[in-house]
């Protein structure tokens, strides 16, 4: 039985937690690996440098629009071409299990899946963006 009145709090729930992973990656790339580091590994897999950077802008972006809420759909869809480079550029390569060595592509592959759903269901509850006029 489908309960209508839970679903704001499952897209909050939802889109906090995909909020959390974007954060997560940026700061890998910020803190642990560091900017310098992150470019060079992007250059490694054949990108040109500063993509490393428009990925730490962009991870920034999309997990800031989806904490708080604030053009939230917009921000899911932009997440989408991100996690996708990663399956397309890294993980693509390494099989489907993500238990793989370094990684396959299953993990991603759910995260577009949820990113979509994200899109799909909006801000959900106390997303800031209503309060602003900017409910997209």
């Amino acid at each position: 039985m489908a309960h209508p009145e839970f679903v704001p709090y499952a897209a909050l729930i939802l889109r906090l937690s995909l909020a959390a992973l974007f954060f997560a990656h940026a700061w890998l790339k910020i803190a642990v690996f560091t900017p310098a580091g992150s470019v060079k590994y992007f250059q490694a897999l054949g990108l040109p440098g500063f993509f490393a950077y428009i990925t730490m802008a962009g991870e920034l972006a999309v997990g800031a629009g989806l904490f708080f809420g604030v053009l939230t759909r917009l921000a899911a869809l932009a997440g989408i071409p991100i996690i996708a480079g990663t399956i397309v550029m890294v993980h693509g390569k390494k099989g489907w299990l993500f238990a793989n060595e370094g990684g396959g592509w299953e993990f991603p592959a759910f995260w577009i899946v949820a990113l979509a759903v994200q899109a799909l269901l909006g801000g959900g509850a106390w997303a800031l963006g209503p309060m602003f006029g900017v409910d997209w």
